[in-house]
């Protein structure tokens, strides 16, 4: 093994070349305790390769698809041409691939495996419906998987009660890294006059859009001064549409981190109703900028949110008690700010240095090197 364990870095994120500032500082410290090499995919547009990076070109159509049929071949060439100590591989899918590439080439490589949480959704509550007909292999395919990883690291409490699920207990449990730069540069603003609430993420069944939706009529109809926004984009795309012509919501399909802490202060609170989450980075962010916090009782959301105290948390699938949530914020300032000065507090807990970060991922290589 050299002076610092090569590691080679695989997961279906998307980057863009050269990388934002955020990035660099995340992998810049990470790279001071590795040796690494980041196998990944590109933003349309973003070249393929640096000295770091090896990404798959966007693909105009079955993007997905194209993606994971050629993940083990290039995992396998990384494994010959870097020859790295260890993976640490972001979810089930990616380490199927990455077991299948190390039994090809008998690589020693140990594999470290990320559970970012239910692997189940993925086939359930994303994307096309068509992906249901893969759920029964997919519900076999996890727990296999995680009992083959020689280490595990879990974001939340949720994903390391899954890992324990699958009779194996985590290497080590840390969130993904935030880098909250953006939310903390400046002081929270005080509330607005008028009384919005904010929703961020995909566009999709797994973050309860449709809930949010039929929760928000209720919302309307006692708070008719009450205003929604949302910010993302997805399958779903058309309820932001109904939401934009029958009760005036704002729809931004795309901001980046200044426009989200913007649309933060334009806001009194964060609704982030999902059915599953890995743990809502979209939580601290918005704690970071004084926001009470709406969230599901599911995920690694608890984890984050502490029901009464920074926030509010509710069933998903109860649409009445959503709505109660949103309109006993909404409908006192009061009980905004008080939560929002908890929340606050919430974000300068969960805010790590890119090289407290970098020093977590180095203990739980080296960790999982030494077993």
């Amino acid at each position: 093994m050299s002076e610092k364990p090569r590691v080679l870095f695989v997961s279906r994120e998307r980057h863009r070349l050269p990388l934002s500032d955020v990035q660099r500082r995340k992998w810049d410290a990470i790279g001071e305790r590795l040796d690494l090499r980041v196998l990944a995919a590109a933003q349309p547009g973003s070249p393929t390769r640096d000295e770091r990076f090896r990404l798959a070109p966007a693909a105009p159509a079955l993007d997905g698809v194209l993606y994971y049929l050629r993940l083990p071949g290039r995992i396998r060439r990384e494994l010959r041409s870097f020859a790295p100590d260890a993976a640490v591989v972001q979810g089930v899918h990616e380490m199927a691939a990455f077991l299948l590439a190390r039994a090809a080439t008998r690589s020693r490589a140990k594999a470290i495996l990320e559970i970012h949480g239910d692997w189940r959704i993925v086939t359930r509550l994303y994307g096309s419906k068509l992906r249901r007909l893969l759920s029964p292999l997919n519900d076999v395919l996890g727990p296999l998987v995680v009992r083959r990883a020689d280490g595990i690291r879990a974001i939340s409490r949720d994903a390391a009660r899954l890992v324990r699920d699958a009779g194996r207990e985590p290497t080590a449990v840390f969130p993904a890294y935030i880098d909250a730069t953006a939310f903390t540069r400046r002081p929270p603003q005080p509330l607005p006059a008028t009384p919005t609430a904010l929703f961020v993420g995909a566009l999709e069944a797994t973050k309860n859009v449709d809930g949010l939706a039929r929760a928000w009529t209720d919302v309307a109809r006692r708070l008719p001064a009450a205003r929604l926004r949302l910010v993302g984009d997805g399958t779903l795309r058309g309820l932001a549409e109904r939401l934009v012509a029958e009760h005036g919501a704002r729809w931004d399909r795309v901001l980046d981190a200044e426009g989200v802490a913007g649309a933060l202060d334009e806001s009194w609170l964060l609704v982030l109703p999902s059915r599953s989450e890995g743990l809502g980075r979209v939580l601290v962010e918005a704690a970071c900028r004084g926001r009470a916090l709406v969230g599901a009782r599911r995920g690694g959301i608890p984890d984050v949110v502490e029901d009464g105290v920074n926030g509010l948390l509710v069933d998903p699938e109860d649409g009445g008690a959503l709505a109660d949530a949103l309109v006993r914020v909404l409908g006192d300032r009061g009980e905004a700010e008080r939560l929002g000065a908890a929340a606050q507090r919430t974000g300068e807990a969960w805010t790590v240095t890119p090289e407290q970060f970098a020093e977590q991922t180095a203990r739980l290589v080296l960790d999982t090197l030494a077993k």
